[in-house]
């Protein structure tokens, strides 16, 4: 049979495949080929700095704090195990290791489960969370100003308002239902501490006080307040003991619903997931919203977001408001929590507010780092405490200096950084004066 017209178009020889390798791009199509830019190693730069300083900073104030304990003539060895034991951490390396038999059944219960005084562990480590979740707040109201070039030092003073409203709310309207006492209490403490902070960013909008004044100040005037709301005679004192300047306890009502160990024994209360909460809500309003977008904005350069057309006042107002907030929160966390009661002594020597700057500072003002950083001081506090640190392995008189040094030690080395680039400028200027004065002392190096 004869083949019709051929297509000229259409081609039987083998198709030969293009094994050669391409020649690379050129360097104007890729810019990034030759090296990463160098807002790209910055950025890397900073995120490896974000992880790395706290670590350092922890490792060398533990590694100070551990000379100062063999100075007293005892093992810091065996001090900081004991630490790390009261914390109730090793009830991780435990977990689920342990069971306990139910009589008359084949059926049994995991023992880690168990808060009674008889598993340390389980105990401690719900003892550590509940600080754990009044520092995660307290925390997040120094880091929430920070971003936005604010340095709150009333963390303290908004967490009292907290807890005087939330007391207020909490002994009176026994005849609410539980969820909406408990709500009307959380929602009322909140404002009150965010209506406290907004002072001061008011002033600073209108007047341009500095907050750090205007927020210590009104600390004073909350440690007055609290003293006279719950002092003899006070509108906020107990009515069983005239004597006595402590409040009423929380009505069953207002108290929170505790979901790990017994009530009578201090259990962790799910203040826990609303610390949880708060830290992806604080995540959220910065990396994902406009307001958040603001007031980074006004951190970085306030002048420059002016420009852009961002309100300063405004954001100082409302970064200044949210962070009372949560330090508000944190205060009523604990009214409703655990604590159910507060008195003038503890207006005196509470200091919660106060170790917030520290976790904040610790924590770089992000989410991660202040929750990490909130579980490290608490491990502090409770780890040292009477009763987890046993006398025998270090003085309890010694106990608690130990936790404040760490922590200053702390804040300490937080500002290293900073003069690790101090100084490092300085060498650079004093390299360029040398090379100014006696050029011929620098001789470039080659290969001849």
């Amino acid at each position: 049979m004869s083949e019709g017209p051929r297509d000229p178009e259409l081609n039987d020889e083998p198709e030969i495949l293009d094994t050669e390798p391409k020649p690379p791009e050129p360097l104007a199509a890729d810019p990034t080929a030759y090296a990463p830019s160098v807002a790209h190693r910055l950025a890397l730069l900073q995120r490896a700095g974000g992880i790395v300083t706290p670590l350092l900073t922890a490792v060398l104030a533990f590694f100070m704090g551990g000379v100062v304990v063999a100075a007293t003539g005892h093992n810091p060895w065996k001090v900081y195990k004991g630490i790390v034991s009261g914390t109730g951490l090793p009830w991780f390396i435990h977990f689920g290791h342990h069971h306990i038999d139910i009589p008359f059944t084949n059926h049994h219960v995991f023992f880690w489960w168990d808060t009674s005084v008889v598993n340390n562990d389980a105990y401690n480590l719900q003892q550590m969370l509940i600080i754990a979740t009044t520092l995660t707040l307290t925390g997040l109201a120094v880091a929430f100003a920070f971003r936005c070039g604010l340095f709150n030092i009333g963390g303290q003073g908004q967490y009292v308002i907290g807890v005087i409203t939330g007391l207020w709310v909490g002994t009176n309207f026994s005849g609410m239902g539980h969820v909406p006492h408990v709500l009307f209490a959380v929602v009322v403490a909140s404002l009150a501490g965010a209506l406290w902070a907004a002072i001061a960013g008011f002033l600073k909008a209108t007047t341009g006080a500095h907050e750090v004044i205007t927020t210590i100040m009104l600390n004073w005037i909350a440690y007055w307040l609290g003293s006279w709301a719950f002092g003899q005679g006070g509108p906020l004192q107990n009515s069983f003991n005239p004597s006595l300047p402590v409040s009423n306890d929380v009505v069953p009502s207002a108290k929170l619903w505790p979901f790990w160990g017994n009530p009578a024994l201090q259990a962790l209360h799910i203040g826990f997931f609303v610390a949880i909460t708060a830290l992806v809500a604080f995540w959220f309003t910065l990396n994902r919203t406009t307001l958040g977008y603001e007031v980074r904005a006004v951190g970085f350069n306030p002048e420059a977001a002016r420009y852009g057309g961002i309100s300063v006042r405004k954001n100082y107002i409302i970064t200044m408001a949210i962070a009372g907030g949560f330090a508000g929160l944190a205060g009523v966390m604990d009214m409703l929590g655990y604590q159910y009661r507060f008195g003038v002594l503890d207006v005196q020597t509470s200091n919660i507010g106060f170790i917030g700057i520290a976790v904040a500072l610790l924590g770089r003002n992000k989410a991660i780092g202040v929750g990490l950083s909130a579980v490290l001081f608490a491990s502090l506090l409770y780890g040292t405490s009477t009763r987890s640190l046993n006398s025998d392995v270090f003085p309890t008189a010694l106990a608690s200096n130990l936790t404040w040094m760490i922590q200053a030690l702390v804040l300490l080395f937080i500002g290293a950084d900073v003069l690790i680039l101090y100084v490092w400028h300085a060498r650079q200027r004093l390299v360029r004066w040398i090379r100014a004065q006696w050029p011929e002392s620098i001789q470039p190096t080659g290969t001849g």
